[in-house]
């Protein structure tokens, strides 16, 4: 485990002062008052003691259905057609990051593996716009759950989602015993699991996606991934206008 001390440093340029993420939710038939507050305790606890000590940066999460200007937001919906589904992909109408979770569309999936995911892509990379270079002509998308979505651990008994570490995205040797992944089942730089994906630019224009596994790729092309990142990212990904482009046209 990595020390606070290390962690702090890794926090150069940016404040220590944690960002506040205000947990919406719009699927509450799907996830009660009280499911909500035991979820948000537990993606804190999760937070805390595993992604912060690695990734730094920490972040207060709380719930409300009201947030302020300044708050990070994750949000979740029924589906990428609820009501209050917002007109922009990567940003609140405030400027603000947004992730979103599609209860609806996960299926057997945990809601607290979904939360996790987004969660943590989100404070590494807002914007959904980093990459890194594996060489000069390809590039990973700076997605820290992709490559091992399908892997999980417990968080006072709710399943998170495991996620790389920083040595996933460096393309040189690394010592023998380097984790590169919290659960430590990855070997090396950009590999996956066979529940795993990963969306790469090739020669700085072409955006594919690349899987684990025929299985994997047959379950991720069975999705409605409107309104995700992996969409957002990709110039042919299946978006979603949002419901105030919706208004404008109609």
């Amino acid at each position: 485990m990595i020390s606070m001390k290390k962690a702090k440093r890794a926090l150069l340029g940016r404040s220590l002062k944690p960002v506040r993420i205000a947990c919406i939710n719009y699927a509450r038939k799907m996830i009660k008052d009280r499911e909500m507050s035991q979820l948000t305790a537990a993606l804190q606890k999760c937070y805390d003691k595993h992604f912060l000590p690695v990734w730094g940066y920490p972040v207060d999460l709380y719930v409300t259905r009201k947030p302020k200007a300044t708050d990070w937001q994750l949000v979740y919906f029924d589906d990428a057609l609820h009501k209050n589904m917002l007109g922009r992909h990567e940003l609140t109408h405030r400027g603000q990051p947004i992730s979103k979770i599609f209860v609806k569309a996960l299926g057997e999936e945990p809601v607290s593996v979904a939360a996790s995911h987004e969660l943590f892509e989100m404070v590494l990379d807002p914007m959904a716009n980093l990459w890194a270079d594996q060489n000069r002509n390809t590039q990973y998308a700076y997605e820290v759950c992709d490559a091992v979505e399908e892997d999980s651990f417990d968080v006072d008994g709710l399943p998170m989602s495991n996620f790389v570490y920083p040595s996933w995205f460096e393309p040189f040797k690394h010592p023998r015993g380097t984790k590169f992944d919290h659960k430590g089942t990855l070997k090396a730089p950009f590999s996956m699991t066979e529940g795993g994906y990963v969306i790469k630019k090739v020669n700085g224009r072409k955006v594919i996606k690349a899987f684990g596994s025929p299985a994997k790729r047959r379950r991720f092309n069975a999705e409605d991934r409107r309104g995700h990142r992996s969409e957002f990212r990709d110039p042919k990904g299946k978006h979603h206008p949002g419901r105030r482009a919706s208004k404008r046209r109609g």
